[in-house]
Formats: structure tokens, sequence, C-alpha cells
């Protein structure tokens, strides 16, 4: 019997046409807080993985281990005020109607009254655990805030913010253990989170206009799907020359020679999603692409062991002997 072929997976099943039960407060308030988006916040492991090759004490991977779950509390605060601030056009659309607040489920004092206890606890934790992350977690924090309040009404500024938010995630990891902050790491990071935002905002056009629920995201009057399509496309292009620069002449690549060996898994993902965003319709969840697609997470997975082995010099003997 042969291997089952993972690109014949089948794909993700849209979030509107799942069955839906009535969930209890506790489940519907862990729902809320979208752990699903938590894995947005791996970016505060990027400075880390890129610095395998250093001698790092266990207090830098505990460091780091801390820092993720602060950005999980602080990243499902927001994700609280947002659906407490958006409930109403929340209800009028086919997907957001069935978050928790939206629904019902999670009663708003009880939403409000968990942002204010998680929200202390992840800012003052963050500024505990290195005064410099804690700024920068701060800012964070503001940005996203700013979002959910203003940012997310003025077009491309929204798009703009949003990517903002993870170029912070990863500056925040390069703080904890005090790396030294490439400027590849802002651009590449920059790049892909533009991609995954107009992405998104294309598919959140596209499904609007085949529901006929005009009136449940006021900024999607302000984009046409020509439109995004030129936009992805610089930045697609963007994201790919940045990261196959990087590979090549940063100081990065220096030391470690065989990282372009990782472009094709960065360039077979993005065309996945495109694919996906294009034929399937699912850009716009990008928790449950890179979570439920099982080509992409096998993409993801090879592409962070390769990085590793190549970045802890596992790889140069055999690279070595096959290039010479």
């Amino acid at each position: 019997m042969g291997l089952p072929d993972p690109m014949n997976e089948p794909l993700p099943t849209p979030l509107e046409d799942r069955p839906h039960k009535r969930r209890p407060v506790p489940l519907a308030l862990l729902v809320a807080m979208r752990p699903k988006q938590w894995m947005k916040n791996l970016l505060v492991l990027a400075g880390l993985l890129f610095t395998l090759d250093r001698r790092h004490p266990l207090n830098d991977f505990q460091l780091v281990g801390g820092g993720f779950l602060l950005f999980c509390l602080l990243s499902s605060v927001v994700y609280l005020i947002n659906d407490l601030v958006d409930q109403e056009s929340d209800r009028r659309h086919p997907r957001k109607r069935r978050r928790p607040i939206a629904c019902g489920e999670l009663p708003p004092k009880v939403a409000i009254a968990a942002a204010v206890i998680f929200g202390a606890i992840g800012l003052g934790g963050a500024v505990a655990l290195n005064p410099m992350f804690g700024a920068v977690a701060i800012l964070y924090f503001l940005l996203t805030l700013g979002y959910s309040f203003h940012f997310k009404h003025i077009v491309i500024i929204d798009v703009l913010v949003l990517a903002a938010g993870f170029v912070l995630r990863a500056i925040a990891g390069v703080v904890l253990i005090q790396a030294g902050l490439s400027n590849w790491l802002i651009l590449c990071t920059l790049m892909l989170a533009l991609f995954l935002g107009l992405s998104k905002r294309r598919a959140e056009l596209i499904a609007m206009e085949r529901s006929g629920a005009t009136g449940t995201r006021r900024i999607l009057n302000e984009y046409t799907s020509g439109m995004l399509d030129q936009m992805i496309v610089i930045v697609t292009s963007s994201c790919l020359m940045s990261y196959s620069l990087y590979t090549i002449e940063s100081d990065a690549a220096a030391r470690h020679h065989y990282l372009m060996v990782t472009i094709p898994f960065v360039i077979y993902g993005i065309f996945r999603y495109l694919y996906l965003m294009h034929r399937h319709m699912l850009g716009e969840s990008p928790d449950a692409v890179i979570l439920e697609d099982r080509p992409t997470l096998i993409n993801i997975a090879l592409w962070g062991v390769t990085t590793a082995l190549i970045v802890s010099h596992v790889f140069d003997p055999l690279l070595s002997h096959l290039t010479h």
C-alpha cells in the first residue's frame, strides 16, 4: 500500500459551512480569545531561530517562551476588545456572526472583565520579563488597540498597521535575547505580513460581494478586487525577492552559506496560499489555511527544520560535499 499523497488532502471547509453548537461561557471565552491566531506570535521565536549558531543559555529559551505566551495573552485581549466594538457589524457577517460575543454566547460584561484582567497580566508580565521587551509589547498593544478603534477604517493604513504588528512581534523576540536587530528580518516580516493582510482583504471583499452584506465592513468599500490584486502582485514579488536576497547577501548568509536552500519552501508556501485564495476562497482566514491545510503545514515544518539545521551547521559537511 502506498503512502497517502499530502498534496491530495481535502481542503479546509469554510467556517460558515461548518455545524455550530452553542458553547458554555468558559469555552466561548476561550474561542473569543482566538487561540488559533496565537501562531502569529511564533514570530517572537524568529530571532532565536536565526541565531542558533550562538551559544544560548537556557535562560534565553525560557525568556522567548515567556515572551511568546505574553504576546498570546495581549493579542487575545485585543481580539476581545475588537469583538466588543464590532459585535453589531459581526452579526451581519456570514462568518463572523458566529463569534461568541456576536452570537450571544459570551456576555459583554464577562468579555470586558477578562480583557482588563488579562491585559494587566500581559503588560505587567512583559515589563517584568524585560523592560525593553515591555516597551515593545506596550507599543504593540497600543497600536493594535488603535487599529480596533480607528486605523481599520482608513484605507491602506489598515493593512500597514496590521503588518506593523507582525514586525513588532519579531523585534520583541530579538530584544529578549539581546541579539542584533537585522534589517532583513524587519523587511522580510513586513513583506510577508503585507502579503497576508492584502490577501485577507481581498477574500473579505469577495465574500462581501457574494453575500450582498455590504454594510459589514465599511473599509472594504474603499477597495476593489483589481486594486488588491495589483497590490498583492507587488508585495508577492517583494516578499520573494527580500527573502532570496536575505539568504544570499545578509550577515546571516555570510555565516550560513546554504540558507538559499530554503528559498523553494518560501516560494511554494506563497504560491500555495495564492492557489487556495483564488481557487477555494480561503484567504479570509489565514489561520485556517496555515493550520488546517496539510501541504502548507508540511511545508512550514520542512522550512523550519531545514533552517534550524543549516543555522546549526548540521548540514555543512553534506552540502559541502555535494557542491564540490
